[in-house]
């Protein structure tokens, strides 16, 4: 996933760990309230972030491939339109990544950003992210390079 993100525009990439230890090259912040749902995970990293900070682009550890061109797109989509909230979309729903404006961050609850709305930037193009719940949801590539290491 870092890599898919590195290789965007992004300016700054913030790890935010939970229930598990990964290590990273990226700055890392431990949430302890993870527990309490992907909110709580969110708002730990949003609140580290410094003050000069205007939005936050939000990619889940899940969707190993992710395009960095999808973080791009949403990024510049939020750019364009300046709406608190920029979602990809693929098929019509919402997925990752999500950009939220600073403006919105103190509203974000327990549940995560889900709940609020958001304008939907089509990455159909782009192929799906992926949802990995469990080793077998991983792809074959990565099932393969996770077998090197």
């Amino acid at each position: 996933m870092l890599e898919r993100v590195r290789a965007s525009n992004v300016d700054e990439i913030l790890v935010v760990l939970g229930a598990h230890e990964v290590s990273s090259s990226e700055r890392v912040v431990r949430c302890p309230d993870w527990e309490l749902g992907p909110g709580a995970s969110l708002k730990c990293g949003l609140e580290a972030l410094g003050p000069d900070v205007e939005a936050a682009v939000v990619v889940l550890v899940d969707g190993p491939e992710l395009a960095p061109e999808a973080v791009d797109r949403v990024v510049a989509a939020w750019r364009e339109r300046h709406e608190p909230i920029v979602a990809a979309s693929y098929g019509g729903v919402r997925g990752h990544p999500v950009v939220l404006a600073r403006s919105i961050w103190p509203l974000v609850p327990d549940d995560g950003a889900r709940s609020l709305g958001a304008v939907l930037v089509p990455c159909d193009d782009l192929g799906f992210p992926g949802d990995v719940d469990v080793a077998d949801d991983l792809p074959r590539w990565l099932k393969s390079r996770r077998s090197e290491t």
